[in-house]
């Protein structure tokens, strides 16, 4: 395959994210917000990615990837994975600091790079906001049922396990309360009237926005 550039990979990744949100081809303007840039680049990028075969696309249908764009993205989602759990892990890194480091780590091309940072980790499933590493042949590793804690029943516990937001703001947010993947909860209470969530964490009660605990993965112990 071609030498491709960081902005062919960043849009063969984020494609591959649309495409996964939605099931269906991913239309030009939902990958110019994306990408946050205007409609015409998009397209200048769509055809240079179809002319490599990365992707299939019609127009007013939208695209999507071929089995060699998907191999692709998941390399570049692998690479960023394992960066992140290296700078977490190894550098002593915050979970909120690493995801713009691991932005321009993942191009780096060196597949035996890659695998001996896989080996050097021990093979990880899972990053530090608990998304999965794709393994060197692009198998993900799949959790049991998972929930969101917004749609998690009272009294029932569980552990966190990933968080849908891994802005720094949000992270920082989950910090000051105490919420790090691995840490028990419970929820107490639910409320009509704005859908906020009452939980109990680490002996305290806590509540949290309808939009926080949406983006908070756990699963029941």
């Amino acid at each position: 395959m071609d030498y491709l550039t960081q902005s062919e990979e960043n849009y063969i990744k984020a494609i591959y994210y649309l495409q996964k949100d939605v099931e269906k081809p991913v239309g030009t303007n939902d990958l110019a917000n994306r990408m946050e840039t205007k409609a015409s680049s998009v397209t200048d990028m769509v055809r240079r990615l179809s002319e490599k075969s990365l992707i299939i696309y019609e127009k007013y249908k939208g695209c999507e990837l071929t089995e060699l764009g998907r191999e692709v993205a998941l390399k570049t989602i692998r690479k960023h994975r394992l960066w992140e759990t290296f700078l977490v892990e190894k550098l002593n890194f915050g979970w909120e600091e690493v995801h713009e480091i691991a932005e321009q780590l993942e191009h780096i091309q060196s597949v035996e790079l890659t695998n001996r940072l896989d080996k050097f980790l021990n093979f990880p499933k899972f990053d530090p906001h608990g998304d999965p590493i794709p393994d060197r042949n692009g198998i993900i590793a799949q959790r049991e049922e998972t929930y969101k804690l917004i749609d998690l029943e009272l009294d029932i516990p569980a552990v966190v396990i990933g968080v849908a937001d891994n802005s720094a703001s949000f992270l920082k947010y989950l910090d000051k309360h105490g919420i790090q993947l691995g840490v028990a909860v419970q929820v107490k209470d639910r409320f009509e009237f704005d859908n906020s969530t009452e939980i109990l964490l680490n002996g305290k009660d806590l509540n949290l926005s309808a939009e926080a605990s949406s983006k908070i993965t756990v699963q029941v112990k």
